[in-house]
């Protein structure tokens, strides 16, 4: 039932999606013009520090622009409807998995746009690419839990800013080291205490959503 409930829930976020293309065009936009006005500021190879921190601040400010809207661009009415129809743990899984599709799309292109203009200094891609599918894990969990937190608070943009801060600052940190020693080309061994440590904090954003957003959706 919970699974069936959460694909519906997707389809619906996919449908709105689709409906809303200017949505996804302004991302689309923020992240190539981002990474352009970046090589025309530079014009030459970036030292890793740099380029890495580069990607990630843009990754994440393109997260916060597109996963913001996933309480918070929905009425009390439309919310009071998804009450009556689906279970809230169906809810906030949805909106996890489907931030999650959009963080890892937003991701590629933004890394593909990056080589093009910035070029590929990246040693180990297998292991960058794990950063990738980490970090938009995290983004998407964290953010899509303080927008709903946010939504209850007359949809409130600055407290989701407030809240999400303390949070994502592990993140963004943990995840820049690792995707630095994947560009470096270091071994797994190195990078094993970064993976555990993301992997460990996704999952307990995760569990504290799940467990937590029931009793947030009842005030509704």
């Amino acid at each position: 039932m919970l699974l069936k409930e959460v694909k519906s829930l997707i389809k619906k976020e996919v449908a709105l999606e689709i409906r809303q293309k200017y949505a996804f065009g302004g991302l689309l936009l923020y992240v190539i013009s981002t990474v352009f006005i970046c090589y025309l500021s530079f014009k030459r190879v970036i030292e890793p520090p740099v380029y890495v921190a580069l990607f990630w601040i843009i990754m994440l400010f393109a997260a916060i622009n597109a996963i913001a809207k996933s309480f918070l661009s929905e009425s009390r009415g439309l919310q009071l409807y998804f009450y009556s129809l689906a279970s809230p743990e169906a809810v906030i899984l949805s909106k996890i998995i489907y931030n999650l599709v959009l963080m890892l799309l937003l991701s590629l292109i933004n890394l593909f746009f990056y080589i093009l203009f910035l070029g590929n200094i990246i040693q180990d891609m297998p292991m960058f690419l794990l950063s990738l599918i980490l970090g938009s894990f995290g983004f998407s969990s964290v953010m899509s839990m303080v927008s709903a937190i946010a939504s209850k608070a007359n949809h409130n943009v600055t407290l989701m800013a407030i809240l999400s801060f303390p949070i994502l600052i592990p993140l963004i940190m943990t995840v820049i080291r690792f995707s630095k020693n994947a560009i470096d080309g270091l071994d797994f061994s190195v990078n094993y205490q970064y993976i555990v440590m993301l992997v460990g904090l996704n999952v307990i954003v995760i569990a504290l959503a799940y467990i937590l957003f029931p009793y947030l959706w009842r005030n509704e």
